[in-house]
């Protein structure tokens, strides 16, 4: 079968409408990743020729098949196969054919706002009804999903285990939010949604603020920054997977604190957010170490990832800190603290992102940021 009948074969299956004539891939696109390899969040930053290639009109039929009844998509699906007959089987590896916990919809590892996203430059591009019908349903349940105190879970419908807790974990909420900042903002992908409904994204997007300046930990009486999850009802750090306990986050606190500092207009409340934020970045920075693998051949992969003494390597920050001393912690799937990453288990340790350099985009962004609101005599307050 060609590649251009397997186009065709992809819109029958998905019940998706027929595309114009694909233009051929230029160079350019021709030496990109594979958006396969990619995962769906970088298929985002596809130009938007890539849209009316083969390779693109195929994918964007895959995604509209993969969107689950309830407006949302699972996560880690592979966008160049389509969906396949339902499988009872809860476990069964993706592929061609589907699974139950395929139908499972999450915000987590970038899931449904990406899709929606990538549907909403679709529409722009190609003008395709059925990508913003799709995009307008994932928008309904991103309203639907969020808790009346603002926060969103990592997965929805509801589920009795820590995906229901308000998650900022692989950038489930702050993706979100930044969604709606710009459908709110109307943003020229975002064009065709209604006023009204911008209007609810703006309101919905508020409401997060408010749940994000809520939840900020304090340590030693001063604000801090966030945990990975936090409990969906009292909003205290809470814990995800074994190896997840609740801790003060080194590592998607910066993306709250970048999303914060995209509100045009900070009230005072949200200024205090952020300059505690960069304080304790600051503080919390580890410097003269590099977070690196190395050769070890007594390892079961032959390799291994060793903190070692470098003074020219740059700041880095531990994924999770202690809530009672501030100091960096690690942990096995057993669950047990440990305060050195050679402590736990090979497989978690390189299994896992320990150590990040994720305050230096806080540390660049903030200057700009300060000199930014130092300039504006009148902030807008976030209801």
């Amino acid at each position: 079968m060609t590649f251009l009948v397997l186009v065709v074969a992809l819109a029958v299956l998905s019940g998706c409408v027929s595309h114009p004539a694909a233009s051929q891939p230029s160079a350019a696109a021709a030496t990109r990743p594979s958006p396969r390899r990619l995962g769906i969040r970088r298929l985002v930053d596809q130009p938007d020729s890539w849209f009316k290639t083969p390779d693109g009109l195929a994918i964007v039929d895959s995604i509209l098949a993969w969107q689950n009844a309830n407006g949302g998509w699972w996560k880690n699906y592979d966008p160049r196969k389509p969906r396949g007959p339902l499988r009872p089987d809860r476990r069964s590896p993706p592929g061609d054919e589907d699974s139950l916990w395929h139908r499972v919809s999450t915000f987590d590892n970038n899931a449904t706002h990406s899709e929606m996203r990538i549907l909403a430059r679709a529409y722009r591009v190609l003008g395709e009804e059925a990508c913003r019908q799709a995009f307008e349903r994932g928008l309904a349940y991103i309203f639907e999903s969020q808790y009346p105190n603002g926060g969103w879970p990592q997965r929805f419908p509801l589920q009795n285990n820590y995906g229901r807790r308000i998650t900022f974990n692989d950038d489930a909420m702050t993706g979100v939010m930044a969604l709606l900042k710009d459908v709110a903002d109307g943003k020229p992908d975002f064009a065709f949604v209604p006023e009204d409904q911008r209007r609810v994204a703006q309101q919905a997007f508020d409401r997060g603020v408010q749940c994000i300046l809520k939840c900020q930990i304090k340590f030693n009486g001063k604000l801090t920054v966030w945990c990975q999850q936090h409990d969906e009802v009292t909003l205290v750090p809470a814990g995800g997977r074994a190896y997840e306990l609740p801790s003060l986050c080194g590592d998607e606190s910066a993306d709250i604190v970048l999303l914060l500092m995209s509100i045009e207009h900070p009230d005072a409340r949200v200024r205090q957010s952020i300059e505690a934020a960069v304080a304790w970045f600051a503080s919390a920075k580890i410097t003269g170490k590099r977070w690196t693998m190395v050769d070890d051949p007594t390892a079961s992969r032959g390799r291994d990832r060793v903190l070692v003494d470098d003074p020219a390597a740059p700041p880095i920050w531990a994924r999770f800190y202690d809530l009672k001393t501030g100091q960096p912690f690690f942990c096995g799937r057993d669950g047990i603290p440990h305060s050195s990453v050679d402590q736990i288990s090979y497989e978690r340790r390189m299994g896992y992102g320990w150590y990040g350099q994720w305050g230096r985009a806080v540390e660049k962004a903030y200057p700009a940021w300060k000199a930014r609101w130092e300039q504006s005599s009148t902030p807008t307050a976030v209801p």
